[in-house]
């Protein structure tokens, strides 16, 4: 495998952009802000967990099977690209669902929906990299990679805050805008990958004595678990995640609540945004540090760096102080995300890619989904003593003791 150019890494991650754009979009400032409208004020942090914890369970299982059944494609336009065309021209229905939403059950149906669809292209996207680049490149690719999430994520926090007004929350606007960005990124990445036709060996297509499809995709997938180092860096990448996703989710709620200030959902895009800002510079560092010093030393950096800054934003009373806080715990994302991808890039059998990292999502939207469900937690907390918010506080410390939890779990992993 040749070394890649910057232009293919670039065209190659593009997609991300888009990806992380919508969701990004939906789950920091659109979902938040359209909830108010349809449920009761003490249990918004109940039904906003509950919805997003349902269709992150629904990610969680479409995403690696995808990725299983681009494993085994076969097609002359290569085995990602079909069902990333599939999946996205699917994305737009749903996306329609929200932009139009005049009530809870189709802002339901529209967001469950789209977790669906938007999965059927996750799994097979990520497959491009270890197909495509030569394992040398996979730390500053893993970097690039997270830099078009993180581009993604400043660019929708700010602009998102902007564009949906707290007082009507109409959806209309943004959303028709996520469907855009959406659509310029999957072109790039779909018809700027070289991706080589698939035709499968003989050894990869079922055989009439083989095991049936259903068996043979649950054997596959149960693989991950015998490959001991792999799914102990899952389980630590669901660890971290978990606090860090908790957090994230309700974070313009504890804005709303907590911090002086007139428009809630402005200064919810810019903590993301400040945030990101601290996660991308340790992220493209992250990529270069961790190809030269090893990516598992990287991990445990994160962790520390993290669980510190978790630990300062319980004391959060200002925008500034919430900001600054706030680029810290950034800065132990960035340096995390792009050491543990290079790693599990590094780790998944070439010839299950995409099934490998397709389970990755075991552990981001399993953190994400299980994150959701200290919505209730956090209310319950809450209004057993108005006005002290300790369900935020506690939300914080969680946060805290799940990124540096993660590094316990690293010993097994010994690749640098």
């Amino acid at each position: 495998m040749k070394r890649a150019s910057f232009i293919n890494l670039f065209v190659l991650n593009t997609y991300w952009i888009g990806l992380s754009f919508m969701w990004n979009s939906l789950h920091i400032i659109i979902l938040p802000a359209v909830l108010l409208k349809y449920v009761p004020e003490t249990l918004k942090n109940t039904y906003l967990g509950l919805l997003t914890f349902v269709g992150l369970i629904i990610a969680m299982t479409v995403q690696p099977i995808s990725g299983w059944f681009s494993d085994r494609w076969r097609s002359r336009w290569g085995r990602r690209r079909p069902l990333i065309t599939l999946g996205t021209a699917l994305d737009f229905i749903f996306l329609a669902f929200l932009g139009w939403a005049g009530g809870l059950v189709w802002l339901a149906i529209g967001y469950i929906g789209l977790q669906f669809t938007s999965n059927i292209a996750h799994g097979p996207v990520q497959g491009l990299l270890p197909d495509t680049i030569p394992p040398e490149q996979h730390g500053v690719t893993s970097g690039l990679k997270n830099l078009m999430d993180m581009a993604g994520l400043v660019v929708s926090s700010l602009l998102m805050g902007r564009l949906l007004d707290p007082q009507t929350a109409d959806p209309l606007k943004p959303v028709l805008v996520v469907a855009a960005v959406l659509l310029v990124c999957a072109l790039v990445t779909i018809l700027g990958v070289r991706e080589a036709p698939s035709q499968g060996s003989t050894s990869e297509r079922p055989q009439p004595s083989q095991s049936p499809e259903s068996k043979t995709l649950y054997r596959d997938l149960l693989s991950v678990f015998r490959h001991r180092p792999y799914a102990w860096l899952i389980a630590s990448r669901f660890v971290f995640l978990l606090g860090i996703y908790d957090i994230q989710v309700f974070a313009q709620y504890f804005i709303r609540d907590v911090i002086p200030t007139p428009n809630p959902v402005k200064l919810t895009g810019d903590l993301l945004a400040a945030i990101t800002l601290g996660l991308i510079a340790f992220a493209l560092g992250g990529g270069w540090l961790g190809d030269r010093f090893g990516h598992r030393r990287m991990l445990y950096v994160a962790s520390g760096v993290s669980a510190v800054g978790c630990l300062l934003l319980p004391m959060v009373r200002s925008p500034n102080t919430m900001l600054f806080y706030g680029g810290i715990v950034g800065m132990g994302v960035g340096l995390f995300l792009t050491s543990n991808w290079a790693l599990l890039n590094r780790m998944a059998p070439a010839t299950l890619a995409g099934a490998y990292l397709g389970l990755t999502n075991l552990a981001t939207a399993g953190a994400g989904a299980v994150g959701r469900l200290g919505g209730p937690v956090i209310d319950i907390l809450n209004n057993a003593n108005p006005g002290a918010y300790s369900g935020y506080t506690a939300m914080f410390i969680f946060g805290a003791v799940c990124t540096a939890a993660s590094a316990l779990l690293l010993s097994p992993v010994r690749t640098d």
